[in-house]
């Protein structure tokens, strides 16, 4: 079997409502859905974290992929990925993300090829049914959608969720840049979900080592699961773990580090920035071995979160919940997608390699809504449109 053709096509996704969160107002993904062809009609599915990274793709791994077999996947990596000191020389990683996207295409040829799942692949499922949180934070009201502008609206939001779904896992983003904005909805939240529900918060290093101290010791008795990145770097998290028994998280995989501090306590990644589903496999045996958690990250499509459900199924150190923002996700690239959780969970696909399917006329509407709008930039300030928002380390 040969690789044929890799085909990259740019998608926007758009949220129902734009959130807040430290860059400014996010709108909705623009991301690189790939297709990777065989000379056996076999044909694997990938996505790329961002839309650049597919031009990586198109420039630089397509051309080096063409008549390479598939299911080689040292010899496909070989071909496009530098040696990690040429990487470590230069600070450009982009061929690394790059090619991660195009070899969960080569896993998905892989399971339709030997005809299973990929969780069966990966040794088999311990859990089929896959935990993700319920997302909330500051939206605008955009339509019939958002307008969660103030805690009680979140709180409001979070019980819907909650009546509508069974939702219990909740994380999300407080960001405008007030703690005690924070702190008043982190109590709110906590008195109206009951003791059951687990609350997470993400603040996208906000606040600065001070603010931070003040912050988590007030929240600290209303049963916080997991901060994630709550100020702007692993000194900082291990200064904070001296004031706080809160555990952090982070999206920077720097493991070493991470031992070396003692902080934080679990990585949130997505598997192309990770370098691909064999790396990201390694990073998850290392992480176990050191008694690091480790879960998946948001925003996503439905080819990665595909992804995410096979990996979680088949390896028992996931155990925390994934972040989603499935619920917000007006539309999907696969046939059924988006995925949506009911009673915190989503049952992994059973069907060959990945298990979901493209959808043309869906791929067709969001490519045609790249190629009209753009990129969605996710750094816009509302107040100084062009601009970054720049929030004070309070």
């Amino acid at each position: 079997m040969k690789i044929t053709n890799i085909r990259v096509t740019h998608v926007n996704v758009p949220l129902d409502a734009p959130f807040w969160w430290t860059g400014g107002v996010y709108p909705g993904a623009s991301k690189s859905i790939v297709e990777v062809e065989t000379d056996e009609g076999v044909v694997g599915l990938g996505e790329a974290p961002w839309w650049h990274f597919g031009e990586v793709i198109k420039a630089e791994i397509a051309p080096a992929l063409i008549g390479a077999d598939p299911l080689d996947l040292a010899d496909c990596e070989a071909r496009c990925v530098p040696p990690w000191q040429i990487t470590a020389n230069t600070g450009e990683n982009a061929a690394s993300v790059a090619f991660g996207a195009v070899e969960l295409a080569l896993w998905d040829i892989r399971g339709k090829v030997f005809g299973m799942p990929l969780y069966k692949l990966l040794g088999g499922a311990v859990r089929k049914d896959i935990p993700f949180s319920e997302y909330f934070a500051f939206r605008p009201k955009q339509g019939a959608a958002g307008g969660e502008m103030t805690p009680e609206a979140i709180v409001d939001y979070c019980l819907k969720m909650r009546e509508e779904h069974g939702s219990t896992i909740f994380e999300g983003k407080l960001i405008m840049g007030d703690p005690q904005l924070e702190i008043r909805t982190v109590r709110m939240m906590r008195k109206a979900l009951g003791e059951i529900a687990q609350i997470k918060l993400d603040s996208n290093m906000q606040w600065s080592l001070t603010s931070a101290r003040w912050i988590l010791r007030e929240i600290e008795p209303y049963n916080i699961r997991n901060y994630e990145d709550p100020v702007a770097s692993f000194e900082e998290m291990a200064a904070l773990r001296q004031h706080s028994r809160i555990p952090f998280s982070t999206h920077v995989p720097d493991l070493r580090r991470a031992v070396a501090l003692g902080a934080p306590d679990y990585f949130v990644c997505n598997f192309a920035a990770l370098g691909g589903l064999s790396r990201t496999m390694k990073f998850v045996a290392a992480c176990e071995a050191m008694g690091k958690g480790f879960w998946c990250y948001s925003n996503d499509l439905g080819i990665m979160t595909a992804a995410y459900l096979h990996v979680v199924a088949a390896t028992p150190w996931i155990t925390e919940a994934s972040q989603s923002l499935f619920r917000w996700q007006i539309g999907d690239v696969i046939k059924d997608g988006p995925f949506r959780q009911v009673n915190n969970t989503v049952r992994v696909p059973e069907g060959r390699g990945l298990g979901v399917e493209l959808d043309p006329a869906e791929m067709k509407r969001w490519a045609a809504h790249f190629s009209k709008h753009g990129p969605m930039h996710h750094f816009s300030d509302p107040a100084n449109p062009g601009r970054y928002r720049r929030l004070p380390l309070n």
